[in-house]
Formats: structure tokens, sequence, C-alpha cells
């Protein structure tokens, strides 16, 4: 079937099974490599976007069912990693395997998107992607940095 999806900004279209994640078009159609695939189940994190301003997991939103909405991937924050939440993470030194971030910093820009001053229970509450590193105090920290520093 063919798609017609909205990618940072940009039409792309896709030549796709009616059952294919999103997170595959991204990756293996469309070349965009910084969204990750981690357990496939949606549980982890690691392939999460936005969609329609929402932080969402393309592995368990089938491609066919993007259509029409607003994709963002890591790839249309900034084109030199300088967006507020990359720099928050890049000043507190969050990553370590770095797995996890592409999506984790997704998951922290569409929660700053519509809450300004997350506090901590709001930050347990909304991201819950899991970093097996264990970076979670230095993830909290640039959480509040960034919402300090957005620009």
């Amino acid at each position: 079937m063919n798609i017609e999806l909205k990618v940072n900004g940009s039409l792309m279209r896709a030549d796709v099974d009616d059952d294919t994640p999103l997170l595959w078009v991204l990756r293996d159609t469309l070349k965009l490599k910084g969204t990750k695939y981690g357990c496939g189940i949606g549980q982890c994190g690691a392939c999460t976007v936005i969609a329609d301003g929402e932080a969402t997991r393309s592995c368990s939103l089938a491609a066919t069912a993007a259509v029409g909405i607003e994709i963002t991937t890591i790839e249309g924050l900034s084109p030199d990693g300088g967006q507020f939440v990359q720099a928050a993470w890049q000043d507190h030194r969050v990553p370590q395997c770095g797995y996890c971030q592409s999506g984790m910093i997704m998951a922290v820009t569409a929660l700053l998107s519509k809450t300004l001053f997350p506090t901590d229970d709001e930050i347990d509450r909304e991201i819950t992607n899991i970093c097996r590193c264990g970076t979670y105090d230095r993830i909290r920290a640039a959480i509040h940095a960034a919402a300090n520093n957005r620009s």
C-alpha cells in the first residue's frame, strides 16, 4: 500500500504492508536511523517519536495509522543537536551507551511542550522510557535544566 507521511515537516511516500510498524518505515524506508528499535512491544521507549504533539512508541503504531499525523523524529529537532533538550543532555552528560537517548529526548520534548516546569512526580509519570545504564539522576537534572533554559 502506498502511503504519504508527514515526517519532520516534509511529505514522504512509502510502499508498506498494512501492518508495518512506523518504526520500520522510518528506519528502513525513509532512512531515518535516529529512532531506535528496543523491545518491539512499546515498553522501553527507544523508538519514541512525537506524533501530533504526543510522545508515541513507533514500534506499536502501524505506519498506515500515521497517515495525516505530524511525525517528528530526533532528526527533526535540530540539524546540529542544539535543540534545548539535546543541549541539556550534553551539558549534564546524560548518555552513557546512548541507545535510549533519542527516544528519551523525544519523550522529554513532548512533555516540555505541554508542561513548562514539570515536577519530579510529573516526570516520573510521563517519562516511562527505560535507560539500561541507569542515568536517571542526570536525566532528571537535564529535564529541569531544559525547562529553565528553553529557547
